[in-house]
């Protein structure tokens, strides 16, 4: 069988700069840009951010992110936030679910972090 060498996901962004700088702001590492398409990475995993918007596919759109500290995730973005910088963002306190403890936050364009 074949081997993949890596897996990534397309996250849409409805202003590509917002966007970017967003996921900067929280702490993703840009690897690399060519317009309209960015690589983004935090903590050896990645993403490609692409300048498409679909209202429907953006808000149904989520990223799972596996943390060690859900309440220091939520205090940096709650930080972050703050600033006031990215309209239309917003984070939740962290809750107790089925599964584990959980923050969510959500982009400029309406994807759902799930921390």
């Amino acid at each position: 069988m074949p081997v993949a060498q890596d897996v990534k996901i397309f996250v849409p962004a409805q202003d590509f700069a917002t966007s970017l700088a967003y996921y900067q702001a929280l702490g993703w590492k840009l690897n690399w840009q060519v317009p309209k398409l960015a690589e983004l990475e935090l903590g050896n995993h990645r993403f490609l951010l692409q300048d498409y918007y679909n209202k429907n596919w953006a808000e149904n759109f989520m990223m799972y992110i596996m943390v060690d500290d859900v309440q220091a995730w939520y205090t940096h973005i709650a930080n972050v936030l703050a600033k006031d910088t990215f309209p239309g963002t917003r984070v939740n306190p962290p809750k107790e679910e089925a599964h584990a403890t959980v923050a969510y936050a959500w982009d400029p364009c309406g994807v759902l972090l799930h921390f």
